[in-house]
């Protein structure tokens, strides 16, 4: 699929974006282990998280959909079966890698598998611990890639000190935790995304955090909840630079989840200028949710690095758009794990941006870019760019086109109906 677009008047309005991609797998997972039935409303109606409800329900889980409201028939800790084919994860990664620290203590085999860019992906990271909990646990390519095999046996627990900040690997290792045989202890080098903490935490399971460590004592039961998702931030990000490039903008952003470990977004547009104002502050499920105002504003370049890296690592690629056309240099470092994500996102996002004309430099774990808001501007001939089959670097670039004079053909935006199927008719609501 290929999406044509051309420079963008004011962008006005109100909207709601997708649900949060994160916090909806994971309350599916976690209702399936708890003992009764859990609801899971404004759950996202993704390619992504779809994969996640199938595999749940391969494992023996009964999951009743009405619209966006998912009732989940938990069966408790031990009540999972084994399932008669392979669970395909699709192109979700968050899925593979929790669902692995899942069937890792249960009592039978599974395997594991994905599209051709999932089983691309890295698993040796969670692996590897994993494995040092007692699991039996196998990959393809010398235990680099996808598909995985995992035979179920009793797990053990684990002092675990993370070398890079990964919310999937924490989680995968949590889930592995719940019937291990002692407490699991995982120290993180700086806060990752906490609402597995978070939603265990509401489920009466017996965990403590403490700044950067969480300890996991094992034994008991989980109680089903009933989790209303906000608005994904991830998804607000795309808005969020969009009104602040376009001139004119005024756009609100409502029920948006402004959790602490994921707003690093909001920071760094601040921090450029961007005029960001939260209104309606609350506490939804256990989540701090505001509704955004956005007007458009003159940025300026940045130096990002260090402990907000986990905070933003998804909405990289759409900072890079808001640099290009900020004023000055703007450098990311730090954020190697880009490269290993549904696709290699600072390859992916420097070789298309520099289509547009963007000085950009790539470097091993980011890039410099010096910015310059006249490449709005620039008059040359109609730009075919590519999405490398990412749902995030497809968004992005739609951002970017909304930029410029002539217009801008995005090759494969098919690959947005991964996170965010509503995306391109969302943006047709408020455009002018």
């Amino acid at each position: 699929m290929q999406t044509t677009l051309s420079k963008s008047g004011p962008l006005k309005g109100e909207i709601s974006v997708a649900p949060d991609k994160s916090i909806s797998h994971r309350a599916v997972i976690l209702s399936a282990l708890a003992r009764g039935v859990g609801t899971v409303s404004n759950f996202l109606l993704a390619e992504d998280t779809l994969s996640t409800c199938s595999c749940i329900k391969q494992l023996g889980v009964e999951i009743k959909r009405e619209g966006s409201r998912l009732q989940i028939f938990g069966q408790g800790l031990h009540g999972l079966r084994e399932s008669t084919s392979v669970l395909d994860c699709g192109n979700s990664g968050t899925t593979m890698r929790l669902l692995s620290g899942l069937l890792a203590g249960q009592h039978f085999f599974s395997v594991l598998s994905g599209d051709q860019s999932l089983n691309q992906r890295p698993m040796k990271r969670v692996m590897e611990p994993l494995r040092a909990m007692g699991a039996d646990i196998w990959a393809r390519n010398n235990d680099q890639n996808p598909p995985l095999a995992v035979k179920g046996r009793p797990l053990k627990g684990l002092h675990y000190r993370m070398p890079i900040a990964s919310a999937q690997v924490k989680s995968a290792l949590l889930l592995a935790g719940l019937d291990a045989d002692g407490e699991s202890v995982i120290i993180e080098p700086e806060r990752s995304r906490n609402h597995s903490e978070n939603m265990l935490i509401a489920m009466g399971a017996d965990i403590s955090v403490h700044r950067n460590e969480i300890t996991l004592r094992p034994g008991r039961e989980l109680e089903p909840q009933d989790f209303l998702v906000p608005g994904d931030i991830s998804s607000a990000a795309f808005f969020i630079v969009a009104a602040s490039l376009v001139p004119g903008s005024e756009l609100l952003i409502k029920d948006i989840g402004i959790n602490s470990t994921r707003d690093g977004i909001i920071d760094v547009m601040r921090e450029m200028g961007g005029k960001i104002d939260l209104h309606n502050r609350r506490i939804i499920g256990g989540e701090e949710v505001a509704d955004l105002l956005i007007c458009s504003s003159s940025l300026h370049g940045v130096r990002i690095n260090g402990e907000i890296i986990p905070r933003l690592i998804d909405e990289i690629p759409i900072i890079a758009v808001a640099m290009a056309f900020a004023n000055g240099q703007s450098t990311i470092e730090g954020a190697q794990e880009l490269r290993v994500k549904e696709s290699d996102r600072i390859s992916a996002i420097c070789s298309e941006l520099s289509k547009f004309g963007c000085e950009i430099e790539e470097l091993v774990d980011g890039f410099v870019i010096q910015g310059n808001p006249a490449l709005s501007e620039n008059k040359s001939e109609n730009t075919q760019v590519q999405s490398h089959g990412d749902h995030r670097i497809a968004m992005s670039l739609a951002v970017a086109a909304m930029c410029l004079q002539s217009d801008t053909q995005i090759m494969g935006t098919d690959a947005v109906s991964i996170s965010f199927p509503e995306f391109w008719d969302l943006l047709n609501t408020i455009r002018s």
